[in-house]
């Protein structure tokens, strides 16, 4: 008896402290505080995106002077996305366990460390070898600094500053190519590659450096009943000058104090929303990663363009995507997730049939053909990839956030090393970019039918209303 009165009063203790510091933080509008945060996080994204990218564009030349074919430079493509899928779970883990601090400082140092020794690669077995090994830490760090920097949001603006936050991807995406033609340019091009690389292993300094500026997630330390560390994070914030008088804390929904469960994510209204969540990463990743990292190959070797050229089309379809993804962080938080969801995969689907169409009937040639394709299919995938990890972030409760980002993440990995390796199987078998065009526009059609039917709004609700 004594026991579960105990009990009781420790539940009642754990729910009115992590409410309180979920109520207090759901009143502190943007500030210093946060943009520091952010700037620290963002450098992980951007290099994220950059070691994602530079594969591509330093194969662009490795495919010429190592003389490799289609299929072999799809393995490549694909060898980092399997060591992400691990990685991806295995800091998932390490971030419910240890923090999300922990997590994102050791999957940064990691993979910035194997971008190092990558440069010293000598042929194309030993580059695959390694870039398996370095994808284990970048499979880790989107999730993880997803989490950890929605936990520190409150509920109005969350939509639009998460997705200013994610175009910091889409800049490391962009800016890329640029880097690799100033690598290529000054170093030529058989050792331009390997400083490019070389390059990728900043992220290892900005890890030292986290380890004393960035803080832990004030939710997640209340959730594990570290009440007092949750507490001077947030009177930190607090103590801050803010331009607006900050408002009463307001009650929260009370969290539970379970522990974080794998099977939860197969349970109740999570099984859901996993499933959905799976399915929306898969095929949307699926799109990104399948045309984008081949589109400076294919741009030399079906358009027939120079390599700087190449790179150049590249650039400016980054481009597109930046402009396109802050024109919907304007009207995230007002239109909502599911509209901009389902209509990037229209778009998706659009575009792929629309190649498939132009190629077997209009007989459409040339890097034109791609560079066409390619827009469309950027303005989709801008769309849907940059919701894809701040939904998911909102579909799960403090206690498995970062496991739940971290699994549907995993399947974004699975879907990209599925995806260069099928697109280079497609073309090694000679089947025509027109099965490449037409297949993307059934995989956009599969993505705006799953969120259409089982996707639900997060429009300004905080955390914890949306997942008990």
């Amino acid at each position: 008896m004594q026991n579960r009165v105990s009990g009781g009063l420790a539940s009642a203790k754990f729910s009115e402290q992590s409410g309180d510091i979920v109520a207090r933080l759901e009143r502190l509008p943007f500030s210093p505080f946060h943009f520091r945060a952010a700037a620290i996080l963002a450098v992980g994204t951007f290099f994220d995106a950059f070691d994602s990218i530079c594969i591509g564009v330093a194969l662009a030349v490795i495919f010429r002077s190592l003389h490799i074919g289609f299929f072999n430079a799809g393995l490549l493509l694909s060898s980092g996305f399997v060591g992400q899928f691990f990685g991806a779970w295995a800091f998932g883990f390490l971030s419910e366990r240890s923090g999300r601090k922990v997590a994102f400082i050791v999957a940064l140092g990691l993979f910035g460390l194997l971008s190092v020794v990558v440069a010293f690669a000598w042929n194309i077995e030993s580059l695959v070898v390694l870039r398996v090994v370095q994808g284990f830490g970048l499979g880790g760090e989107v999730p993880v600094a997803a989490a950890l920097f929605n936990e520190l949001l409150r509920a109005d603006k969350r939509g639009q500053v998460v997705t200013i936050y994610q175009t910091i991807f889409q800049w490391g995406a962009l800016l890329t190519p640029l880097i690799g033609l100033a690598c290529f340019g000054l170093f030529g091009p058989d050792l331009g590659w390997r400083v490019l690389f070389l390059f990728g292993g900043i992220p290892v300094l900005v890890a030292i450096y986290a380890w004393r500026a960035l803080p832990e997630s004030p939710r997640w330390l209340a959730n594990h009943g570290r009440y007092q560390e949750a507490d001077a994070i947030v009177r930190a914030i607090e103590a801050q000058r803010f331009k607006e008088r900050l408002a009463p804390p307001r009650a929260q929904p009370p969290q539970s104090a379970a522990a974080t469960s794998v099977g939860e994510l197969f349970a109740g209204i999570y099984l859901r929303r996993t499933i959905m969540l799976w399915l929306l990463w898969a095929t949307c990743f699926f799109v990104a990663y399948g045309f984008s990292i081949w589109l400076p190959t294919l741009y030399v070797s079906i358009g027939h363009l120079p390599v700087t050229w190449a790179l150049w089309l590249s650039v400016m379809t980054w481009a597109v995507n930046i402009v396109t993804m802050y024109a919907m962080a304007l009207v995230l938080d007002t239109i909502g997730r599911k509209p901009f969801l389902v209509a990037g995969f229209l778009v998706i689907a659009v575009g792929g049939f629309f190649g498939a169409v132009a190629v077997t009937e209009f007989h459409a040639t040339g890097w034109s053909i791609l560079f066409t394709v390619n827009i469309f299919l950027s303005i989709g995938t801008s769309l849907t990839t940059v919701l894809a990890v701040a939904y998911t972030a909102e579909l799960y409760p403090t206690r498995m956030r970062g496991l739940g980002v971290s699994s549907a993440s995993s399947m974004n990995r699975l879907a990209s090393i599925a995806a260069p390796s099928v697109v280079g199987a497609l073309l090694a078998a000679q089947l025509g970019i027109e099965i490449v065009f037409a297949l993307f526009g059934l995989v956009g059609l599969i993505g705006a039918f799953v969120i259409a039917a089982m996707g639900i709004e997060t429009k300004r609700r905080s955390l914890e209303e949306l997942s008990p």
